[in-house]
């Protein structure tokens, strides 16, 4: 009789706690989610371009919600975490030989962020291939620009660094068969170097990182006056042979100089104090940033991002919501949880990087990492399938939470959980290009949620009107359940696996 009741009254009691639960997630809503995405995503928002000012519209518009919710701003009290991101564009870079000047992209390119500091006038040595045998022909190195010609493939970085480490000033290298072939990799670098790509770190602006030069055919032939198969023939006639004597060093002068520019901006964090766990945090994830505004033709396209990352945001900003309401109900969760919207994810995972060596809270204190990024769309395989959701890294540092996972997910929202993007092998490598990575780099259990990449994945194209908001908000509630769970279960989620 004892053995019944005592069961009686625990299933009771789970049924009790499985219904306050099922109460919170009931109150993340639809009607919540659109009123977020539809500033999110609007044109005023001008794509959220880190740095840019629909950048930091965004990055306010998710600090007042967290202030309304009474979320308090860790950082010092703010809800802040700023940091500077670096910036640099080719700048005044060419080569002058023989008093003619040479301009960058034109007969020769420049690839590097160094800084000469003004024109630098040196001798240049032809150095073969670059191989030992070549150096050790070429002679002395140190402080003078040497000229390499690749037959086949480019030197590779490590040769390159091995080079640098003599002493050499510059590099020059001729690759280029034609000049066709020259100004294709010339506007590769060209293009690259006019996106403005992002570094946490400084980039060096000193002579010690000299870069290279490449050069097109014609420039090898201003250098020497031989052309460049004739080059290659005295490169094949062996270097014991003294080969490299034919040719004679010249002056030249070059300069290098790129434009450096620190760019601020900002991830959003918002953070609910736990009860008796209160030290142990749970991070949950989403970048607010997107790529920006596309230039095509004389006019712009605003790329909003609804489903990357509106929808994860969103959701973010909903589950904080539903948090805050519980604890103002004195059921607030027994771990804390930091609510934080990243920046800078589009450039590179910026933002998270930043946070995790620059944690608020200790990593050794941070439970898991819950990543959103995208979850408001179907891709092309799930277009009529039952309600599903991709679930990536889950088992890959804890097995405690893979299974936390799915009895959540199964007790509450039973969602088709994905499993295809979950193999670390897979061609599109989606456990290492979201936010969560640099928390699984610091063996924090991770859980990436996402809907797939469908066909307006970067595009103008990705708007809200395309937002599937009932299942938006299916996901959220998943979310929700399994971050209640992780922070009010007894034993904390541990990695076991590396």
């Amino acid at each position: 009789m004892w053995l019944g009741l005592y069961v009686l009254i625990t299933s009771t009691n789970v049924v009790a706690q499985n219904a306050e639960i099922q109460k919170y997630g009931n109150r993340i809503t639809a009607n919540d989610l659109r009123e977020y995405l539809t500033i999110l995503s609007s044109d005023a928002l001008e794509g959220r371009e880190t740095g840019k000012r629909g950048q930091k519209m965004a990055a306010a518009f998710i600090r007042a919600h967290f202030e309304e919710l009474g979320l308090q701003g860790p950082v010092n009290g703010e809800y802040y975490q700023v940091f500077d991101l670096y910036t640099s564009r080719p700048g005044e870079n060419y080569v002058t030989v023989g008093g003619n000047r040479f301009t960058n992209f034109a007969e020769v390119t420049f690839y590097g962020n160094s800084d000469s500091g003004g024109e630098i006038s040196v001798p240049l040595i032809f150095a073969g291939n670059g191989s030992d045998e070549a150096l050790e022909q070429a002679g002395d190195i140190k402080g003078k620009a040497i000229f390499l010609v690749a037959d086949l493939e480019f030197p590779s970085n490590d040769r390159l660094q091995l080079i640098r480490s003599k002493g050499v000033k510059m590099i020059f290298v001729s690759h280029a068969k034609t000049k066709v072939d020259f100004d294709i990799a010339s506007n590769q670098i060209k293009s690259f170097s006019g996106k403005r790509d992002l570094t946490l770190q400084k980039p060096l602006s000193n002579s010690s990182v000299p870069g290279v030069f490449i050069v097109s055919p014609l420039m090898t032939e201003k250098f020497f006056g031989l052309q460049r198969n004739e080059l290659i023939k005295i490169m094949a006639g062996g270097y014991k042979k003294s080969a490299f004597k034919k040719i004679k060093p010249i002056e030249i002068r070059y300069r290098t100089y790129s434009d450096l520019k620190p760019i601020k901006s900002e991830n959003v964090l918002g953070f609910l104090e736990g009860s008796d766990k209160k030290e142990e945090v749970i991070v949950i994830t989403a970048h607010y940033d997107h790529v920006g505004v596309k230039k095509e033709g004389e006019g712009d396209l605003i790329n909003n991002g609804a489903d990357d990352d509106g929808s994860g945001t969103a959701a973010v900003m909903e589950i904080a919501k539903i948090f805050a309401e519980a604890k103002k109900d004195g059921k607030g969760p027994r771990r804390s949880i930091l609510f934080m919207l990243v920046t800078a994810e589009e450039k590179g995972l910026l933002g998270s990087d930043y946070y995790t060596q620059n944690p608020v809270f200790p990593l050794e204190n941070t439970v898991v990492d819950l990543n959103i990024d995208m979850i408001g769309r179907r891709d092309f395989k799930h277009r009529d399938s039952a309600p599903y959701v991709y679930v990536i890294g889950a088992d890959k540092l804890s097995s405690e939470l893979n299974r936390v996972s799915e009895t959540i997910n199964k007790q509450y929202t039973n969602l088709i959980f994905d499993y295809i993007y979950n193999d670390v092998n897979h061609p599109d490598r989606l456990y290492y290009r979201s936010d969560h990575w640099n928390f699984a780099k610091k063996n924090i259990p991770i859980i990436f949620y996402f809907d797939g990449i469908h066909e307006d994945y970067h595009k103008p194209s990705d708007e809200i009107d395309k937002i599937e908001f009932d299942l938006l908000t299916k996901r959220t509630q998943c979310i929700f359940y399994t971050a209640w769970e992780i922070a009010n279960r007894e034993q904390r989620i541990v990695p076991d696996k590396k």
